[in-house]
């Protein structure tokens, strides 16, 4: 079983940065690939970016691209989410989530373990 925390969020300016961690144990990181995915209130947990076991690909909603960047370390067993530029629309509870494949996809339900979230507020 893989457990997943999250960390590093919090309020943040319109305009600031924030970087959020996501913690793993009980399987060897390098195996999965990771996505980070947000879910506002009343709205659907949608994608946010993704990065293979190896790190070689990486793959961002267009919402967010050019603004994060998602990487890992996995001598660490640990993967991040460096937002910048934060606009109050990217207002979220920000969860982190394994595959357990090579492919990146973007939908949820792709994804095989799932931390608790970190809420990041972003005010305007």
């Amino acid at each position: 079983q893989v457990q997943l925390v999250e960390s590093g969020g919090g309020l943040v300016q319109a305009g600031g940065s924030l970087r959020l961690s996501c913690a793993a144990s009980g399987r060897t990181l390098s195996r999965y690939t990771m996505g980070w995915f947000r879910q506002a209130p009343g709205k659907e947990r949608e994608f946010v970016a993704a990065i293979t076991g190896s790190g070689a690909v990486t793959h961002y909603a267009d919402s967010v691209k050019g603004r994060c960047t998602i990487s890992r370390d996995n001598a660490k067993n640990t993967g991040y989410l460096q937002m910048n530029s934060l606009k109050p629309e990217d207002a979220a509870v920000y969860y982190c989530a394994l595959r357990n494949s090579v492919v990146i996809r973007t939908t949820p339900t792709s994804y095989d373990y799932w931390g608790q979230g970190t809420q990041v507020t972003v005010s305007s």
